[in-house]
């Protein structure tokens, strides 16, 4: 159990580190933004007002806790999409692709069962939600698996592929009438509300129960070795008995249905797919994957904590006025570090605790690579 546990703690040095140093380069950002602005001075207090707002914000009072829970949820979703895949030796940048698709396809089952009990429209809509995700996974995964196609870049065009078909066919052929935007009509009762007087709803159960199920299937499965043998060595998990091909065409699929209940969470909650949807959740994803390690349990915490700032920084603007952009800042910078773990190390002087297919390896490794039956 000590060793474990001391394995974990030097897993969490580099993503603590990583956060510590984004928080400093925003804090420099915000200093010196004092000098564009109408009073032209520099607070060197400001980077801790703003902070302090953004606590109080996402956990200063149950509302503020439960939006950072909701902010959190597909986040859970898409860091499962990312980080379940780079266990198997596969960057699925498609998540969010696989998160339009399934919010689309959840949108109009929740619309066509507007009127069925909420017992069956919502179960129902979410899994054609993730049945969705999963196809839009189950492509790049043949693909990769029968031609050597690089995920990262059938994902690429798959992702823009399903923005543009989906974007259609809402503003053509599923649009509402008597809307002053282009929208599907509402999904009745297969609609996600809150919880009593909160924005607690029920995806959040599902997104929750994902962590420990994807933590059991990982770790305490035959699948969950295979996927981790193949992702380590394909050639050695061939040898060993194992089919690469059908473990990448299976990990990529399930990827696509973390991802595709994700979309179906956002969807069924807003009550309606509307023209423009967010698609930043799916890119979120995998800095929430890296910066948790690509385990499921260090997702949740970085999906928490990504939320935590999202609900956090209107109160930050409104309070230290600091544009809620700064946010954006320091996730991009906390993902150049994860990125860049070298330069974290010799930051900190750090010695590499050794070498081993790291999760960042994937993005680079066995491009064209035809993987062998």
């Amino acid at each position: 159990m000590i060793a474990r546990l001391r394995v974990y703690a030097g897993l969490m040095v580099i993503p603590a580190l990583s956060i510590l140093l984004a928080l400093l380069v925003a804090s420099v950002l915000i200093i010196t933004s004092g000098l564009v602005g109408p009073e032209k001075k520099v607070d060197l207090l400001l980077p801790l007002v703003a902070y302090r707002s953004l606590f109080v914000g996402s956990f200063g009072n149950f509302k503020g806790i439960a939006n950072t829970i909701v902010a959190a949820t597909p986040l859970m979703l898409t860091g499962l999409a990312v980080g379940v895949g780079l266990k198997a030796g596969l960057f699925n940048i498609g998540a969010t692709g696989q998160v339009l698709l399934g919010g689309f396809t959840a949108g109009l089952i929740g619309t066509q069962l507007a009127g069925a009990p909420m017992l069956v429209a919502i179960p129902v809509a979410m899994l054609g939600g993730m049945l969705a995700g999963a196809l839009a996974g189950f492509i790049p995964g043949f693909l990769k698996a029968f031609t050597g196609a690089h995920e990262v870049v059938t994902t690429i065009m798959l992702n823009a592929l399903v923005q543009l078909a989906v974007s259609g066919l809402v503003n053509d052929v599923f649009r509402a009438p008597g809307f002053s935007f282009a929208r599907t009509a509402p999904v009745g009762n297969a609609e996600l509300t809150g919880f009593g007087n909160t924005t607690l709803h029920l995806g959040v159960l599902f997104a929750v129960v994902c962590i420990p199920l994807s933590y059991w299937l990982l770790w305490r499965t035959t699948v969950g070795f295979e996927i981790r043998a193949v992702g380590a060595n394909p050639t050695a998990a061939r040898y060993a008995g194992m089919n690469p091909r059908r473990m990448i065409i299976f990990t990529m699929s399930l990827c696509g249905a973390f991802a595709g209940l994700a979309g179906a969470v956002e969807i069924l909650r807003l009550g309606y797919y509307p023209a423009v949807f967010g698609t930043s959740i799916g890119f979120d994803g995998i800095t929430v994957a890296l910066l948790g390690q690509a385990n499921p349990v260090g997702i949740l915490l970085s999906a928490l904590l990504l939320g935590a700032m999202r609900a956090g920084a209107p109160l930050m603007q409104i309070q230290a006025r600091i544009p809620v952009e700064i946010i954006d800042v320091i996730q991009g910078v906390i993902l150049v570090f994860l990125a860049a773990e070298v330069i974290v190390r010799q930051i900190f002087r750090l010695r590499a605790t050794g070498t081993g297919t790291g999760e960042l390896q994937t993005i680079t490794r066995t491009y064209g690579e035809k993987v062998a039956g």
